[in-house]
């Protein structure tokens, strides 16, 4: 009974301080967000890919492939899976991609940002901050430059001859 009019006392009494921080969801990428259907569209370059998350078991398809079949490449496999390692959501999403245009740096790079914007679309609370402070909701805008009249590339002057 002692404790129980003591922390009434502290509530009537005294106001609490609140501390605040500059993370929005300290929880994030804890794993425990909402397990829903989602979808997301990513650019990189020339290339655009639609991706759709749903409950399931991982399993990945990429125009109609597996994520393995498609992107032989370890790396490109990491980078595409990598907002969903991020937030500790590994298996709990069967992912479909189309994606046409650009190669495949740049196909990879479009699916990333697909995948983080449909978890982002999923669950805004819970994943946003993450995603965020680790750079997968940001566009990469770089693109090849135009070639320029007169040049060789875009950069790329003739060669100068003095006489």
């Amino acid at each position: 009974m002692a404790d129980q009019s003591n922390d009434s006392a502290v509530l009537e009494g005294e106001e609490e301080l609140t501390s605040y921080t500059s993370e929005t969801n300290a929880g994030a990428g804890t794993g425990t967000s909402a397990i829903a259907p989602g979808y997301g569209t990513g650019r990189r370059k020339e290339a655009i890919a639609r991706v759709r998350l749903t409950p399931g078991e991982g399993k990945w398809t990429v125009n109609g492939r597996t994520l393995e079949e498609y992107f032989p490449s370890r790396l490109q496999q990491r980078e595409v899976n990598s907002p969903i390692v991020l937030l500790k959501l590994e298996g709990k999403f069967d992912v479909q991609v189309l994606v046409d245009g650009g190669g495949t740096t740049g196909q990879a790079g479009a699916i990333r940002l697909g995948v983080a914007r449909a978890l982002n679309a999923i669950d805004r609370d819970a994943n946003r901050a993450a995603l965020k402070k680790s750079g997968f909701l940001t566009r990469d805008a770089r693109a090849v430059e135009r070639k320029k009249a007169g040049l060789h590339k875009a950069r790329r002057a003739p060669q100068f001859s003095k006489r």
